[in-house]
């Protein structure tokens, strides 16, 4: 048998037999950009891997399933639009992403109104709050700035973020404290059944 014929039918066989070690993972278009875990219903990848999750490991999150979510599959979620008064530049600034909410509810999560998220950035920011607060607040997980996908290096590539100006409570209260819930660069999300 010649060598190339050879290779061809090992090649065919090979991709004929069901990789029977590897776990069950759905497609990702792109890299992961947020990974939520805790009291989520599925997963679509393993274990946290020390080696591979550096951040996590770092930050001291364990985890054995995590739901990852790219930018094709949180744009696939329904966005909502918000034009709050940034804290940056103290301009209005239109703002787009799926709700905080719908991202859980994703992730299979049952879990009451007294759920915790505990929100984590790439700086180490951390923040809870509870479901209840996500849903009052309509909190999304932007994904855009100004019609714009955000970058990291900026307030990106995702932002936990709620329109403080519709809420009274909240637009009272000096500009720079309007956002502490908000962690910019968010990336990991835990979910905390109540």
């Amino acid at each position: 048998m010649k060598k190339r014929d050879f290779l061809a039918a090992v090649g065919s066989a090979t991709l004929s037999i069901p990789a029977l070690a590897a776990p069950a993972r759905r497609h990702r278009g792109g890299p992961g950009l947020l990974t939520v875990t805790g009291a989520i219903g599925r997963g679509n990848r393993g274990p946290l891997d020390k080696a591979l999750d550096q951040m996590m490991a770092k930050q001291q999150i364990t985890f054995d399933k995590a739901h990852v979510f790219d930018f094709d599959a949180l744009s696939r979620l329904p966005a909502v639009t918000i034009r709050p008064t940034l804290e940056y530049d103290a301009k209005v600034h239109t703002l787009q992403g799926p709700l905080l909410s719908d991202v859980v509810k994703a992730t299979g999560a049952a879990v009451g109104e007294g759920a915790r998220l505990l929100m984590r950035a790439v700086d180490g920011y951390t923040v809870t709050l509870s479901l209840a607060q996500a849903r009052q607040y309509r909190f999304i997980v932007a994904t855009h700035l100004d019609g714009q996908p955000m970058a990291l290096g900026g307030l990106g590539p995702l932002w936990a973020v709620f329109d403080a100006d519709r809420y009274p409570d909240m637009a009272t209260k000096p500009l720079p404290e309007r956002f502490a819930q908000c962690p910019w660069g968010l990336y990991q999300l835990e979910v905390q059944a109540a």
